[in-house]
């Protein structure tokens, strides 16, 4: 059978490129609940991208776009952001992006790291999109966001972080964000059990995930036959999930502790909820956050 070419192989990722829309529309969001803090997103877009969406040409709530995800990205980039914040105030050492994409937490929130070293993973066509992208809006890299190219399923991911200094006796964010459901069993199976041994005792690892039945096409949930079939439209598939309720017994494999899973409700009561309890945007129901430690 001839082997499926996947876009990450020769291009930029086009979901890391969705997601980059997504977070600069919503920065210029208006309504609270929408508006996230990702100033930088916008000045990454291309062309006629960043002019549609600076102008508010294109709506992401239109039916051509899963219904939910655009909900679903704010309040992960929220989430993420705090977290992100957080451990950077209480002296976290490392931070391990994993699948990076247009992330720019390094530099956004650069002012408030004073010695946390930033790590970041991705397929070559992905990261060098996003430097050249850096350069031709003049922003600057922070000196202490180190860039490492990488092909997941053939480069050892420690060898090439050892190369750029990362020390496995620091304590260590790894975030993972829209990255494990597009690895195969076998890849998340290494991937785990590499982390936890690069982890340090009380480093910490973000990563969403999907549910299962989703690859099983059971169309359970709110949004899930559309961003379906966007995911495969765009040659970036997903390969695995989680069943619902199994989070807990997935991390016991790892000896991971749970700190936080969100599913969709939780996720729409922490950030789209008004005075009145009312929930004030609908999230993609095919997604969970998980927020473990070793």
């Amino acid at each position: 059978m001839k082997k499926q070419i996947r876009r990450i192989e020769n291009k930029s990722s086009s979901t890391a490129g969705f997601n980059c829309m997504y977070r600069a529309a919503s920065y210029l969001e208006k309504n609270k609940f929408y508006r996230s803090e990702d100033y930088i997103a916008l000045r990454l877009l291309p062309g006629i991208v960043h002019f549609l969406v600076k102008y508010r040409i294109v709506n992401f709530q239109w039916s051509f776009f899963p219904k939910g995800i655009y909900e679903y990205v704010i309040a992960r980039t929220k989430y993420i952001d705090e977290q992100f914040k957080e451990l950077m105030k209480n002296g976290i050492e490392q931070i391990v992006i994993l699948g990076a994409g247009f992330d720019t937490r390094g530099i956004r929130f650069s002012k408030i790291n004073s010695k946390t070293r930033i790590f970041e993973l991705d397929s070559f066509h992905t990261q060098k999109a996003k430097i050249c992208q850096f350069k031709k809006r003049g922003i600057l890299s922070p000196v202490n966001t180190i860039y490492v190219p990488i092909d997941f399923s053939v480069d050892s991911m420690s060898e090439k972080l050892v190369q750029k200094g990362f020390d496995s006796k620091k304590r260590t964010l790894f975030l993972m964000e829209g990255l494990v459901m597009y690895l195969d069993k076998k890849a998340v199976n290494n991937l785990f059990r590499l982390v936890y041994k690069l982890a340090s005792p009380g480093s910490r690892v973000i990563f969403d995930y999907i549910y299962a039945s989703v690859l099983r096409r059971e169309n359970i949930y709110y949004g899930e036959e559309n961003i379906y079939k966007k995911v495969n439209s765009v040659q970036e598939s997903w390969l695995f999930g989680i069943e619902k309720g199994e989070i807990k017994e997935f991390l016991q494999k790892y000896n991971f502790k749970l700190i936080q899973n969100l599913t969709s409700e939780g996720l729409e009561k922490m950030f789209f909820k008004d005075n009145l309890g009312n929930i004030t945007g609908k999230v993609n129901g095919t997604h969970c956050i998980a927020y473990i430690e070793k």
